[in-house]
């Protein structure tokens, strides 16, 4: 049986688009502000060909001449620079539009209407850093039983909650209505739950939830799972699919159960796809700006790309790619438009393959439908490099 393994380093970009400039983000490129720290080590996927991808000539030494995998850059057609259009090009949707932000915070009537529904009133409602937020904002919410909401560069209704102030049950219940307010003008690409914990200066737990907006037309995801195939999802990604085409789930708490979970995943009999999201880089390191944690978390996953690579049968496939960038030494703290590395291996591709710069993520998409025998869907771009890679 036929298994891909298709995981995301999240926010894992190699370098600004030819339009990063007008998303604010000329000169970003968050791999190799990574690479600036002594923590940074990846000579796993350099023997894959990591720095042998277009623009990554940077990294690269004089005896890496040759690579095992396949690689490509991969240009994002979308009209963003966020987690959920990312993924959903990835899977074969190209957004032509970007979805909504409110850079001013959001509409009196949609914010009524919420407050109408949870019966609490609403604190900050302006972009914000989540760990900010709830320092500045807390101490209120402690007191009033008011909800923080807010948002940020992305399309995203974040709400923030003491655990002890609102029950995890019920703030993911004010997401849900959060969710079903949220559509036409006021669509997100999803809404947040942010619950914290502690005493002033508070810490986020790690029970944070994703209610996404449904895709807007048949994924990847669906066509694998029409053709009777199985869709595997670990971390964030049934979040980001709004749980459409999936046939079995695992959430976790961070890249290291994301890499445990996947590697139990290899050990069943499964036909199709299983989808991996690794949120560390872009949770923990990107949005905070932390360099030095961002190339640690770079290095903990090379380390255990062995055993990744170990657990392919003959006709496996792991696909490694990303959904956007978040150069983490830039002042911005928010997402970068950035090209993404896509890494292809297994016992059945050619060694040594450098596909270019593709000009979609949705090639991705391609490949694997392709490789699984199942058609695309009406609705999907991208152009297959099975032959290419074979």
């Amino acid at each position: 049986m036929k298994r891909v393994f298709l995981i995301v380093l999240d926010s894992v970009g190699i370098g600004e688009l030819p339009d990063a400039a007008d998303f604010g983000d000329a000169g970003s490129n968050t791999m190799r502000a990574a690479a600036k720290s002594p923590s940074f080590s990846m000579p796993n996927l350099t023997r894959l060909g990591l720095f042998h991808i277009d623009g990554m000539e940077w990294g690269r030494k004089a005896e890496d001449d040759s690579f095992s995998g396949a690689v490509a850059r991969m240009a994002e057609r979308s009209k963003g620079k966020d987690t959920t259009i990312g993924h959903w090009e990835i899977a074969g949707l190209v957004s032509p539009k970007p979805l909504p932000v409110f850079p001013n915070g959001f509409p009196k009537e949609l914010l009524d209407a919420f407050s109408r529904e949870t019966g609490r009133g609403v604190l900050c409602n302006l972009p914000y850093s989540g760990t900010e937020v709830i320092k500045d904002y807390g101490r209120e919410h402690m007191e009033t039983g008011k909800l923080i909401v807010y948002t940020s560069a992305d399309s995203v209704f974040q709400i923030a909650a003491h655990e002890s102030v609102v029950p995890i049950e019920e703030l993911y219940r004010y997401c849900e209505i959060a969710r079903r307010l949220c559509t036409g003008p006021y669509g997100v690409g999803r809404v947040i739950a942010r619950p914290f914990e502690g005493e002033y200066p508070f810490s986020r737990t790690s029970r944070r939830h994703d209610y996404s907006l449904v895709p807007p037309g048949k994924t990847m995801l669906d066509a694998i799972r029409e053709a009777g195939m199985d869709v595997l999802a670990v971390g964030k990604i049934s979040d980001i699919f709004a749980g459409q085409g999936i046939t079995d789930m695992v959430r976790t708490s961070g890249n290291a159960e994301g890499i445990q979970r996947t590697l139990e995943y290899g050990k069943r009999d499964f036909h199709g796809l299983c989808f991996t999201n690794l949120v560390d880089y872009d949770m923990l390191y990107g949005h905070r700006n932390d360099v030095e944690g961002y190339a640690r978390a770079l290095t903990a996953f090379d380390e255990k790309l062995p055993q990744l690579l170990a657990m392919l049968g003959p006709e496996d496939l792991l696909m490694i790619t990303a959904d956007h960038g978040c150069d983490p030494s830039t002042p911005s703290t928010d997402h970068s438009r950035e090209y993404t590395p896509w890494i292809i291996a297994g016992p059945g591709v050619k060694p040594g393959i450098n596909l270019g710069t593709r000009s979609s993520f949705s090639d991705i998409a391609a490949t694997i439908l392709d490789y699984l025998g199942v058609e695309k869907t009406e609705d999907m771009s991208g152009e297959s490099v099975l032959e290419k890679i074979r």
